[in-house]
C-alpha cells in the first residue's frame, strides 16, 4: 500500500534532515522539484535543496528537525515544524557562534506520485539571526 503523503513528507524529514542521509533526498522528491522561497544562495532543483541541506547540517551538526503538526488537501501537505541546533559550523557566511538555536517555521510541499515536486518554506529566519547573535539588540527607548 502506498503511503500517504503526510507520511512520505515526515519520513523525508527524518531520514534527510534530522538523520543527515542527504543522498536520500531522490526518494521523496524530484529532480526539478521548484522551491518557491528559496534560501540565499540556493540553486535551483534538487541539487540546489541537497546543498542548502548540507550547508544547514554543516552549520548545525546536531539539527533535529520535528513536525509538529501537518494539514493535508489533495496534492499538498501543509506541515507546521521547528529545529533546533548548535551553531558550530559556518552558516549562511556566519561564523560558528556555539548558540544553540530553536526556529519555527511552516512548509507547504505540493507531491506527485509519492515525491515532492514544489515546496514553499516560510522559517523565522529574523528569530534565526537574533538567536545567533548577529542582529543589533533593540535600542532602549
Amino acid at each position: 500500500m502506498a503511503q500517504d503523503n503526510a507520511t512520505i513528507v515526515r519520513n523525508f524529514v527524518d531520514e534527510v534532515i534530522t538523520q543527515g542521509h542527504i543522498e536520500a533526498a531522490d526518494r521523496y522528491v524530484w529532480e526539478d522539484v521548484i522551491e518557491q522561497v528559496p534560501m540565499p544562495g540556493q540553486g535551483p532543483g534538487l541539487d540546489g535543496l541537497k546543498d542548502i541541506l548540507r550547508a544547514m547540517r554543516a552549520g548545525f551538526p546536531d539539527i533535529v528537525f520535528s513536525i509538529q503538526e501537518q494539514i493535508t488537501e489533495h496534492d499538498k501537505v501543509a506541515s507546521r515544524f521547528e529545529w533546533t541546533g548548535t551553531h558550530n559550523g559556518e552558516f549562511l557566511g556566519i561564523p560558528a557562534t556555539g548558540h544553540a538555536v530553536r526556529v519555527w517555521g511552516i512548509v507547504i510541499d505540493r507531491l506527485e506520485d509519492g515525491r515532492i515536486k514544489e515546496t514553499r518554506i516560510i522559517m523565522d529566519t529574523l528569530g534565526l539571526m537574533a538567536q545567533l547573535g548577529v542582529l543589533p539588540p533593540p535600542s532602549a527607548p
